[in-house]
Parts: C-alpha cells; sequence; structure tokens
C-alpha cells in the first residue's frame, strides 16, 4: 500500500518540444511509455507568470508531468476565462493560457485543457452562449496551440451530468472541428459515475475520443476499490475490441465535504489502485474549503496573487501528500 512507484523517469526529457502520445491503453512522452501523475491548477490563468513558474517547478520536482488547467474558469466572482461567451480570445487570459503552456512545455509537463457548457455553474454567468460558442471556443484554443504537442482537451468537463449535458453526438461535432485543425491532438470529455459499456461505446465509438476520464466518487471506499475499477473498465474495453487509456483526471479531494477528508493514505491508495489497475493517468486534485465561508484555502480555485501559488495554499495532509510522492520520485530508477 505505501511501497514505492515508479514514475517512469520524466526528469529525462529534454526541455521544449514535449511530445505526448497514445500507445493502446497506454499514454506516451517522447514515444515512450509514462503514466501521467497530475495536479489540478484549475485557476491558474490568474496567477503571475513568476508564481506559474514556480508552481511548475515545484510540481516538477515532486515528480509530477502533468496539470489539469481551465480554458473556461469563472470562481469567485472573479472570470479569469481564455475565452469570451461566444468563444473568441479574452486578454489577458488568452496570453496567460499560452504562456503556460510553453512554460509547462519547457519543463516536460504536459497540460489538459478544460472546457465547460453549463448555463450556470456555482453561480457565475454563463460561460460559453451555446453550442457555436463551444465550438468557437475548441476551434480558438486548438489552432493558438498548435506548436505545441504537450497539450489535450477535455472537451466537456463532466458532461454527464444534466447541467452539464452535452450528448454524445455533440462531443462528435466538437471532436470532428478539433480534428480538422489538428489531426493528431488528443481529445476526451470526462463523465461522472461509473464507465458502463454504453459509456465506453459512447466515448470511444460515437464520439471518436481518444482517453476515457472518469470522475470518480469521493469517498474512503472509492480510494480501495481504484484497483478494481480500473481493472474493470479495462476488461470491459478489451471485450469490445477497443484501446484507450484510462485517465483519472478529477478524483477526490480536501475540503468538498464535512463528512469526509482524504487521509495521505486515501491518497495514496487511491494513486496506488490507479497504477496497479492499469490506468494511464491519475491527478492531486485539490480546490476550495466548502466549510469556510470564504471557501479558505481555495488551492487552485483561485490562484490570484492575493490568495498566494497554489503549494502556498494546500493544507498539511496535502503537503505530507507531497513529500510521500517526492520521496518515492527521488527514489525511482
Amino acid at each position: 500500500m505505501t511501497a514505492p512507484f515508479c514514475l517512469l523517469a520524466t526528469c529525462c526529457l529534454a526541455p521544449g518540444g514535449t511530445l505526448l502520445g497514445v500507445a493502446g491503453e497506454r499514454f506516451t512522452l517522447q514515444g515512450q511509455p509514462v503514466f501521467l501523475l497530475g495536479c489540478s491548477y484549475y485557476g491558474g490563468l490568474a496567477a503571475e507568470p513568476a508564481a506559474v513558474a514556480a508552481d511548475l517547478d515545484d510540481l516538477r520536482r515532486h515528480g509530477f508531468n502533468w496539470l489539469r488547467l481551465w480554458a473556461t474558469w469563472s470562481f469567485f466572482d472573479h472570470n479569469v476565462s481564455a475565452v469570451t461567451i461566444d468563444g473568441e480570445p479574452r486578454e489577458p487570459y488568452f496570453t496567460r493560457l499560452l504562456d503556460l503552456v510553453r512554460a509547462a512545455d519547457e519543463r516536460g509537463l504536459v497540460v489538459d485543457v478544460t472546457f465547460i457548457h453549463a448555463g450556470e455553474r456555482a453561480g457565475q454567468p454563463t460561460m460559453l452562449r451555446d453550442f457555436a460558442a463551444h465550438r468557437r471556443a475548441v476551434e480558438t484554443v486548438t489552432r493558438a496551440l498548435l506548436p505545441y504537442r504537450n497539450v489535450h482537451l477535455d472537451l466537456a468537463n463532466e458532461r454527464s451530468m444534466q447541467s452539464k449535458w452535452a450528448s454524445y453526438e455533440d462531443l462528435r461535432r466538437l471532436r470532428d472541428a478539433v480534428k480538422a485543425i489538428d489531426p493528431q491532438r488528443l481529445l476526451t470529455a470526462s463523465d461522472t459515475g461509473e464507465v458502463d459499456e454504453a459509456k465506453v461505446r459512447g466515448y470511444l465509438q460515437t464520439a471518436g475520443l481518444d482517453l476515457i476520464a472518469p470522475h470518480a466518487p469521493r469517498s474512503a471506499a472509492s480510494a480501495r476499490r481504484n484497483r478494481q475499477r480500473t481493472v474493470d473498465l479495462l476488461t470491459l474495453q478489451r471485450g469490445l475490441g477497443l484501446a484507450a487509456p484510462v485517465h483519472y483526471q478529477e478524483p477526490f479531494r480536501r475540503g468538498f465535504t464535512r463528512d469526509w477528508e482524504p487521509t495521505v493514505e486515501d491518497f495514496l491508495a487511491d494513486l496506488t489502485g490507479a497504477r496497479e489497475g492499469g490506468a494511464a493517468g491519475w491527478c492531486f486534485h485539490n480546490g476550495d474549503q466548502r466549510a469556510d465561508p470564504a471557501g479558505r484555502p481555495r488551492r487552485s480555485f483561485d490562484l490570484r496573487p492575493a490568495e498566494g501559488r497554489l503549494l502556498d495554499q494546500l493544507d498539511p495532509v496535502e503537503r505530507a501528500f507531497l513529500a510521500r510522492l517526492r520521496e518515492s520520485f527521488a527514489a525511482a530508477p
């Protein structure tokens, strides 16, 4: 349960020119199989360049090779979306998106750029007006990111939720719009709940996406069944003659509920289960503290200078988890 795990030598990547790919059920970097160990960096477009550089350097030192960033992010009455509600570039955040991707590329880091299409979210105004705006947004970002091969896109976060609903047919239209510009760009759309045969067919066949991105339940029991969950999902895919990476881009986090706060061992159990079950990636998820009236610490949800950079906002349990990761990373061959 607490044994060290190999992070597949991501430290050996040369800065710049980071090439993300897929080989069957695995991710590759520079053509070599790799497990993507990620960290939520949702509101990263609010951070100043110096803070971004410090966070990315720290994440690398702890063994991370991937982060999740949102192109459409509005929280705590502050909108840092890189695109307008009509899907056009929105400054200064559009330029910050490109700068952050470039900084990650120089460090050998992958970036998951995520979009949301919802009428309302957490009391914030609409971030993309309609499907036409959604398509325009993904096209706008895809064109701008053409030089960068360290990026994959989540076309619709948690598209299975009623408030964020996007059909497989709509996902296919978004997918085709992106692939017409950049045929090699890897794409997914994240899901809540268990992924069954209908969902696997929907994502991989109907929508034609490249990755399966389940958002797992947020409980201690879920952490301890992640290995079997992953085995079952990969077995289901293989039975259908399909192959795609299983990418856990949003597991549980601290601050989400009053009833349960994950421990270091919970994080390690979830990560280890994902790796042993055959998943291709896992994310250290973090966000606001819902029990606090001001949501503090807000972690990746609010990275404006007044709140501090990400690693300075983490609580003692999260820091202890990162220390365990760093020990394992340092010990890896």
